[in-house]
């Protein structure tokens, strides 16, 4: 029994270590969502989802094995229902925004520095990160208005 308690306690303390901070999943939420709106010509309302998106899948990964998880698959259709399909398409052809994120040597990496080296630079105002997440994903689950609708030739859901 005492041997299950400590490997309990071990695995949660590893889970625990690998967890993003709040601050460090804002921040790079923030310049994800910077870059994506830059490359993918997002209005403002899109711009705003889209850190919402960001933001709650980088706080939800908690390990390795979530980078590519359930949490990127929610990322994923929720980015679905706010970006138009040319947009989309063309997102899921930069691995560097559609695959964000990989855990090597004991450290989160985030494949858009390897693009964008200068985690200084934005393209938009810098935008205050929310103060404070109210969980669940963008504005399906934290009474947020829905956004509005996808322009004409949307496809929601593949």
């Amino acid at each position: 029994m005492k041997k299950i308690f400590t490997l309990a306690l071990m695995m949660t303390i590893a889970i625990t270590v690998n967890a993003m901070s709040y601050s460090d999943a804002s921040r790079e939420a923030l310049f994800l969502s910077d870059k994506m709106a830059h490359e993918l010509s997002l209005s403002d309302v899109q711009y705003e989802a889209v850190y919402g998106i960001n933001l709650d899948y980088l706080l939800h990964v908690n390990g390795a094995a979530d980078a590519y998880g359930p949490w990127w698959n929610n990322r994923n259709a929720e980015l679905r229902h706010v970006l138009t399909v040319r947009q989309y398409d063309k997102y899921i052809g930069m691995n560097y925004f559609h695959r964000p994120l990989t855990w090597r040597d004991g450290a989160w990496n985030f494949a858009v520095y390897a693009r964008y080296s200068d985690r200084n630079h934005f393209f938009k105002p810098r935008q205050r990160p929310v103060a404070r997440h109210h969980g669940g994903s963008t504005w399906r689950n934290t009474g947020h208005a829905a956004p509005p609708p996808a322009p004409r030739g949307h496809r929601h859901g593949r």
